[in-house]
């Protein structure tokens, strides 16, 4: 039984966290009753300050919280409630309440797909990976299979430096390959999950 600091009201404030992609979707408050329904039902419920009652998240829409965990913070007062969204959060339609999109970023490579998305379609004389695209699919693969090579052999001596430039140097090529057959590694970690 975890332990639970209310207000004055009997509410503490309640985060509801994407358990997959880490984006804060809504806050809102529970009660204990609320609390309780939740871990029961593992769709997340909450306490309606201006309906004065307990309301389940996708009760009337079909967009419910699907409670993966929960937890309470330092002081006690607030939970963070991580949940699988069924739809849109937002009563307006949108991923989260502050009208950003909730989608998987995997930090800088994903800044670097853009980049590399925005050469394909975008292509400048420059460029080298405009150029690796307009040589086709042929040499993309080729670059992708001389790149491990490459990083195999390194990972065979003990230059451990050039091991990771040429780690670095696989992973840009394979980005985009992937591109070239119209995927994102998105893609490739769905197929990595379904075999976990």
């Amino acid at each position: 039984m975890i332990k639970i600091n209310y207000d004055v009201n009997g509410l503490v404030p309640a985060i509801v966290q994407d358990a997959e992609t880490k984006t804060v979707l809504m806050l809102g408050y529970m009660n204990d009753e609320a609390l309780t329904i939740t871990q029961n039902s593992k769709r997340v419920t909450f306490f309606s300050r201006s309906k004065n009652r307990l309301w389940t998240k996708g009760e009337e829409s079909g967009n419910y919280l699907n409670l993966k965990s929960l937890k309470v913070d330092c002081d006690q007062d607030t939970l963070l409630i991580k949940a699988t969204p069924e739809g849109p959060t937002c009563h307006k339609g949108t991923d989260n309440c502050w009208g950003e999109h909730n989608s998987m970023d995997f930090g800088f490579l994903s800044k670097l797909e853009l980049t590399i998305e925005n050469r394909k379609n975008k292509p400048y004389e420059a460029s080298y990976v405009s150029n690796l695209f307009e040589k086709g699919i042929n040499k993309i693969a080729q670059k992708v299979g001389e790149e491990a090579i490459e990083t195999v052999i390194e990972a065979k001596d003990s230059n451990d430096s050039l091991f990771l430039e040429e780690s670095a140097d696989l992973l840009f090529h394979f980005l985009i390959l992937l591109q070239a057959k119209e995927y994102r590694l998105l893609d490739v970690v769905k197929v990595l999950k379904s075999r976990h």
